[in-house]
């Protein structure tokens, strides 16, 4: 029973990038969502993840400009008005310093746990890290890693089995649908 809740939740939690922007995240529950990715797994227990929250207007504009939003819709330039994130978790390290586990456990953690509160997200890597961190006021020894924008989802994304080979990019129809194409199991397995 279990395990179709989480495969049910994983499939779910898709890699959104429209979004409701009138619908407000507050920070409460972005605390929330931060308290429940502390508790994963941490490489050497070292947990050098820290977050900066975003998720007033006026700072969400300014991020919205320092992301690169979709590589393979080469005519698309993110989000229009009205469909931007309500909201962004920044997760920085020290200078000097490898997290990617950490933070790609984080990061799924938190785009779960806001799936399942009705909220989507996208894991961004394609950032202007300076100017971000001029934006959000950083301390000098942390770096910009990743973000994860966060909204109520205005759009559909579906998956589609492909075979090994087979073209991996995403893309959107007619009716702006979003298609993700994921290989087989049987695929991925070697023998």
């Amino acid at each position: 029973m279990v395990i179709e809740l989480i495969e049910t939740l994983v499939k779910k939690n898709r890699s959104y990038r429209r979004f409701y922007e009138d619908r407000e995240i507050s920070r409460e529950t972005l605390v929330e969502l931060v308290e429940i990715a502390r508790n994963t797994p941490s490489a050497a227990n070292r947990q050098p993840v820290r977050y900066k929250l975003v998720c007033d207007r006026e700072t969400n504009e300014k991020v919205f400009a320092c992301i690169g939003w979709a590589g393979y819709l080469k005519d698309w330039d993110g989000p229009e008005q009205g469909e931007r994130p309500a909201a962004y978790i920044f997760l920085t390290t020290p200078e000097k310093t490898n997290a990617q586990c950490d933070e790609g456990i984080l990061g799924q953690t938190i785009l779960l746990a806001a799936c399942e509160r009705g909220m989507g997200g996208c894991f961004l890597g394609n950032l202007k890290r300076e100017r971000l961190s001029e934006i959000l006021s950083l301390p000098g020894d942390r770096k910009i890693d990743y973000c994860i924008a966060l909204g109520y989802p205005k759009e559909t994304v579906v998956l589609e089995e492909i075979p090994a080979g087979g073209a991996i990019e995403y893309y959107r129809d007619s009716l702006q649908v979003h298609h993700v194409p994921k290989i087989r199991t049987e695929d991925l397995i070697l023998e």
